[in-house]
């Protein structure tokens, strides 16, 4: 089904094949926006730009005309650069929001004794912001977003409320994919004054505080989002309770086969329901 005007999709992820490889993730963002694209609908693919990435090897260069922007964090300014790569063997580009602070290092979220950074909670906040803020430049209203990863847990958030005057997207369907992982056990009680961008106070982070006040990313990001998708074969027990309080559409877990048309299919029902409120 060829749309006469193309559905835009708009993919973030924490890692993708052939860049990075840390779990199932990486797979899913590679194969899906290929497919997504080869159904007839336009794609945009953000990720950050870990250190880890080869620059030379995956041959990203600076967009100059998206780069130059200043994101804050915590009070402090952080210059944004987007670079951006041809996907390998598909006729697709992929966008890289990168920062020498948050991002140079030679590691993903671990050093090199296993410790997670400190610093991971900034790098969510600096790279869920500069989404937002690249996609403005972009002047690209997505009919879907669909986000892969804890570290894009903050988008739900901040698209319906930091950003909630901001016409671009007015009309999107927001689809949380939750998958067995998160960083969120190492986030202290920072996180939510970190998390409060724009004109957001800390109490509009409640979604994301478990009752006991530790930090709950998943069931923030639930909340706030339009849809689920579950993209992990098994969860942890927490996760799976979240899923059952929750009543929004729900695509259950995908066995590999099926995956790509089910999950646009889902994006299609998903749209559908949109034209027929706003009809």
């Amino acid at each position: 089904m060829m749309y006469e005007n193309k559905k835009k999709v708009l993919i973030v992820t924490q890692e993708m094949q052939p860049y990075t490889a840390l779990s199932e993730i990486s797979e899913i963002a590679r194969q899906l926006p290929q497919y997504v694209q080869e159904q007839g609908m336009e794609i945009r693919v953000l990720m950050p730009r870990f250190g880890t990435i080869n620059e030379r090897r995956h041959r990203l260069h600076e967009v100059v005309r998206l780069s130059g922007m200043n994101i804050i964090v915590d009070d402090e300014d952080y210059p944004l650069i987007i670079k951006v790569a041809s996907l390998p063997k598909a006729r697709m580009q992929v966008y890289f929001l990168d920062n020498e602070d948050f991002f140079k290092r030679k590691s993903v979220f671990e050093d090199a004794e296993g410790q997670p950074f400190a610093d991971n909670p900034d790098r969510m906040v600096f790279f869920c912001k500069g989404v937002v803020e690249t996609v403005k430049k972009f002047g690209w209203p997505p009919d879907i977003v669909h986000l892969h990863g804890w570290m894009t847990s903050l988008l739900p958030l901040y698209i319906r409320k930091a950003y909630r005057n901001e016409p671009l997207f007015q009309d999107a369907k927001i689809i949380y994919s939750l998958y067995d992982n998160s960083l969120e056990h190492t986030f202290g009680e920072a996180f939510f004054r970190k998390a409060a961008i724009n004109d957001l106070e800390e109490e509009d982070l409640a979604d994301y505080r478990n009752a006991d006040g530790s930090v709950a990313l998943h069931k923030g990001a639930l909340t706030h989002a339009d849809a689920a998708i579950v993209g992990s074969s098994t969860l942890q027990e927490k996760a799976q309770a979240l899923l059952d309080t929750f009543d929004k559409p729900l695509l259950p877990y995908q066995e590999p086969e099926k995956m790509l048309q089910a999950y646009v299919d889902f994006y299609k029902t998903l749209m559908e329901q949109e034209e027929q409120v706003k009809g």
